[in-house]
């Protein structure tokens, strides 16, 4: 007969079922681990020569992509440390859009430089002091790094767009980034507001059709949308444009009431006052001077007959996002329900015609004089899941282009920065006296991890490229990075690759502040989790409604 042991100490304070690590060893280890392990993940997909993840997620999508915003959120991740980094990543992508491997990568090393601190025995509070002072340091070295002149731009200078833009997406699609930044860059400029700090993500759209290559791609100034005209008429120009959101048919009557009818004349006429009824709606639309008309909703055959005989145009838009856009392109009013429009109700276009791409039909809304609302970049590649990654790269420069149109100074790319910040790191923690100058050195050799994960990626010898770069920069050229085309160490500025100063600033205090928040804990209490399989269940389908 077996004896039940009564629970003691903190177990019996707590139900039982539920876990309880604590104390060095036990937490701040295991949560370093975790940390460790996702910042591997992310870190061979850091730069150019990265390599791409597949994942596939619990609705069985595959993602082949090197974005580490994208793996990170389609990774579901349980940890409670790890979950902190990838807060941390995604507060990035948010804020500046890209970067947001750097930040993780960057976190996860700063966890392994406090892992063997705290086996040397430093206490994580002192590791915290350094690493803050650590971070306040290099925000200070960061600014003094920012080029000359940086701070001015025109932001309407396509060559300038380019030399900014061209790091962020050459890290998502190496060797194409000339030819995507190209696209890029007269995208945004199109849409460009007079006060460029007001420049909205939105308004640079993707449209991703199958067929192709990149050098098929172009910019267009308005909408794709990626359906057909449900009519046969294909092609207007220039021309006015009505928007109604409910669908163009025969409205049934807004009160439900019962009609007895005698005999067939009857009947007869009471369709016939139906068919009255529509036709007149549509000879209205007709004589207000639209000539295209765009639907939210169902189009009725009746109505389409009648379209058909005034000669209008008719789109269906079914997404109600993608109407809102529409009208944002056409300066159209949207109206509920089919009726005579008012004339400052109708929307401009310059041309709507189907086109057929790669064996899609596709709808071109062009509006080229028509202010600076929309454009879509076009782009054609051989899978989707190319076209995804191009997708992600695209978003990744139109991010910079809003970053930089706030703040445009920049500090040299190819790892010069880091390898800059960790020299002159090195040199701040001699100074100090403290404990805490330990984890101020170790903060600054976190700095290594970008140009070794450079140097690795590419296949080159990390250990010799460190060393040859600390060599140039401790003789004063402030400016060396790495070629990874030649793996030979260059001045940036003959290779002008620029990082954005806001992507590296925020990239760096996010990883700091995420891994302060990871040692300061000591304790992991974690209850027994309520319910069995039906919470999983339910909780996978909440995560499928969510829709980005």
């Amino acid at each position: 007969m077996g004896f039940n042991l009564q629970p003691y100490g903190i177990q019996s304070m707590l139900k039982e079922g539920h876990r309880h690590l604590s104390g060095v060893e036990e937490a701040v280890c295991k949560n370093i681990e975790a940390c460790k392990e996702l910042s591997d993940i992310t870190r061979t997909s850091l730069g150019p020569n990265g390599r791409n993840k597949l994942v596939i997620n619990h609705l069985d999508k595959q993602f082949i992509t090197n974005d580490a915003g994208t793996i990170v959120s389609e990774l579901e991740i349980q940890h409670p440390a790890a979950k902190i980094l990838v807060l941390a990543g995604k507060a990035q992508q948010k804020e500046i859009g890209d970067g947001a491997n750097l930040t993780i990568s960057f976190a996860g090393e700063l966890l392994r430089g406090a892992e063997e601190l705290i086996r040397m025995g430093l206490h994580p509070s002192e590791i915290i002091t350094g690493y803050t002072k650590g971070i306040n340091e290099t925000i200070k070295i960061l600014g003094e790094l920012v080029e000359e002149g940086s701070d001015k731009m025109d932001v309407r200078n396509k060559d300038e767009v380019i030399s900014r833009m061209k790091a962020a997406v050459a890290s998502k699609q190496f060797g194409q980034e000339d030819m995507l930044c190209n696209l890029i860059a007269d995208a945004c400029i199109q849409v460009c507001p007079y006060n460029p700090v007001n420049f909205n993500v939105d308004n640079v759209r993707v449209a991703k059709l199958v067929g192709g290559g990149l050098h098929n791609s172009t910019v267009v100034r308005g909408m794709v949308l990626k359906s057909d005209a449900v009519g046969s008429i294909k092609r207007v120009e220039k021309s006015k444009v009505a928007v109604f959101v409910q669908g163009v048919d025969t409205s049934a009557t807004e009160t439900k009431g019962t009609v007895l009818i005698h005999s067939a004349e009857q009947l007869e006429n009471y369709s016939k006052t139906e068919e009255a009824r529509v036709e007149e709606l549509i000879k209205a639309v007709a004589e207000s001077g639209a000539k295209v008309i765009v639907s939210g909703g169902a189009v009725g055959d009746m109505a389409l007959h009648f379209c058909e005989r005034y000669k209008l145009m008719v789109l269906k838009i079914s997404s109600k996002f993608e109407l809102r856009r529409f009208c944002r392109t056409t300066g159209a009013v949207a109206l509920l329900k089919l009726s005579q429009p008012n004339p400052n109700d109708l929307g401009h276009v310059d041309s709507v015609s189907v086109e057929e791409i790669g064996g899609t039909r596709v709808t071109i809304v062009r509006n080229e004089e028509g202010g600076n609302s929309l454009t879509t970049v076009v782009l054609r590649g051989s899978t989707d899941s190319i076209l995804d990654d191009l997708e992600r790269a695209v978003d990744d420069g139109v991010n910079t282009y809003k970053a930089m149109c706030k703040d445009s100074r920049t500090i040299p790319g190819a790892a010069a920065t880091e390898i800059e910040l960790a020299r002159r790191l090195k040199e701040f923690s001699f100074k100090e006296t403290g404990l805490d100058q330990y984890a101020i050195a170790k903060f600054a050799e976190s700095f290594e991890m970008v140009p070794r994960t450079l140097a690795e990626n590419a296949g080159l010898d990390a250990m010799q490229i460190i060393s040859s770069l600390y060599s140039e920069h401790s003789s004063g050229n402030t400016r060396v990075g790495i070629d990874l085309e030649e793996g030979a160490c260059k001045d940036v500025s003959a290779l002008s690759i620029w990082d954005l100063h806001v992507t590296k600033f925020f990239a760096l205090k996010y990883a700091a502040d995420a891994v302060c928040t990871v040692l300061r804990v000591d304790q992991i209490i974690m209850a027994k989790q309520a319910g069995g399989p039906r919470r999983d269940a339910a909780a996978a389908a909440g995560a499928g409604m969510e829709e980005d």
